[in-house]
Parts: C-alpha cells; sequence; structure tokens
C-alpha cells in the first residue's frame, strides 16, 4: 500500500524551511494533495558522565508552551558534518565540549508531515569551557541521575518525543 509522491510545488520557502505542496497518488489510483515541509537535518547530543549523570537543558518552547528537559539540538548547516554540528550545539548551548561523540540513535519525529530528521548523539566525556554561548537558548542546565529519567518521562517532564527516545535509550545503554 505504497503511495506516490508525482510532483511537488514549492508554496512557500525560508532559511529554516520549505512547505511544498504534493500530488500524491493513492494505491487505488486517485489523487489527493498533501502539504510536505521539508527541513535541514538536525543534530543533538548530550554527555553521560561517570556518575550516570545526564546532562540537559530545561527549556521553554513557545510554540507548545510547554516547559521540559531536552539535549542539545539544533540544525545541520549545510555541508557540515551531523557529528560536528552535534558537538557544536552542545557547547554553545551548555559550554561543556564533548568527548567522542557516539551514535545514539536517528529519529524522524513527525514523517506524516516532514521529511525532518533528528540525529542523536552522545559521549561519555566532556570538558567544561565556560558559559554557554546561546545561553537564551535555556534556563538552566543540569547533571541528571540517568536512573531519573524513565519517571521523568512519565510525568511529562520531556515533552519532546525525540528527547524522550535518546534518554531512554542512554537509561537502556547505561543502566540496563
Amino acid at each position: 500500500m505504497q503511495w506516490t509522491n508525482l510532483n511537488e510545488q514549492n508554496v512557500y520557502e525560508n532559511r529554516w524551511f520549505r512547505v511544498n505542496l504534493a500530488d500524491v497518488e493513492l494505491p487505488d489510483g486517485s489523487h489527493l494533495d498533501h502539504f510536505v515541509i521539508r527541513l535541514r537535518p538536525v543534530a543533538a547530543a548530550t554527555v553521560v558522565n561517570e556518575a550516570d549523570e545526564v546532562l540537559l537543558l530545561w527549556r521553554h518552547r513557545f510554540i507548545t508552551g510547554s516547559w521540559g528537559w531536552e539535549l542539545a539540538a539544533g540544525v545541520v548547516d549545510d555541508g557540515e558534518d551531523i557529528a560536528a554540528a552535534a558537538a557544536r550545539e552542545m557547547e554553545e548551548e551548555t559550554g561543556w565540549r564533548p568527548g567522542p561523540l557516539r551514535p545514539l540513535l536517528t529519529v524522524e519525529p513527525a514523517n506524516g508531515l516532514t521529511d525532518a530528521r533528528h540525529h542523536l548523539f552522545w559521549a561519555e566525556e566532556a570538558q567544561y569551557t565556560g558559559p554557554p554561548t546561546d545561553a537564551f537558548e535555556s534556563s538552566r542546565r543540569e547533571w541528571i541521575p540517568l536512573k531519573l529519567v524513565p519517571d521523568m518521562i512519565a510525568r511529562g517532564e520531556v515533552p519532546a518525543a525525540n528527547m524522550a527516545a535518546a534518554l531512554l535509550m542512554l537509561h537502556h545503554l547505561r543502566l540496563g
């Protein structure tokens, strides 16, 4: 039961995303118009220290009006290596430069509407380089015990699905 994208026309574009209108053919031969949001990749990173604490940001998302814990994340610049972007974002938003990054997972947070791919990484060590240059990204940065993650997610303190998935994966990898 595969849908076929026959054609897309650009409706709106800026430096962050494109909105296209697709002519989609359904398996029965009928057609429908479907809006598609095209986005650049997103890279995210965190570090888990020797005490099994994870570095997170507490931030407000005005679109949903919600507060929650997140990993440092941002858009990958054109031509930029995805892991390098994750490291850059982590240092800019937390003031910690990660050691060697390991791929954690890649997710498509809303694949019925957008082609966004979020690439999440983690490190086992990081070096503090000073206050974050993008401190406006969060209200605070904290080391949170990884053992608390499942309960935090259950209470809604990690509202972003990509962040919840990454933290649950880290919990599994480090604590079983």
